[in-house]
């Protein structure tokens, strides 16, 4: 079982998370339920973005103390 805490891949799901949710509330237009329930959905990606923003940006996903022994 691998232990390491991979920040750097998280950062790419939360990316490809970003991606798929702006595609879907672009073409949810004739759906304005799943157009709103993107645009809050998109507000998480965000917060989940900035909680590992920093850490990959500084180059600090790549630090000893950034992954679980």
């Amino acid at each position: 079982m691998k232990t390491v805490l991979d920040l750097n891949q998280l950062n790419d799901n939360i990316l490809k998370i970003k991606a798929l949710l702006i595609e879907l509330e672009a073409s949810a237009s004739s759906f304005p339920a799943l157009s709103r329930n993107s645009k809050r959905a998109l507000a998480s990606v965000k917060m989940m973005e900035l909680n590992l923003c920093d850490l990959v940006t500084l180059g600090l996903a790549d630090h000893p103390l950034s992954s679980n022994p």
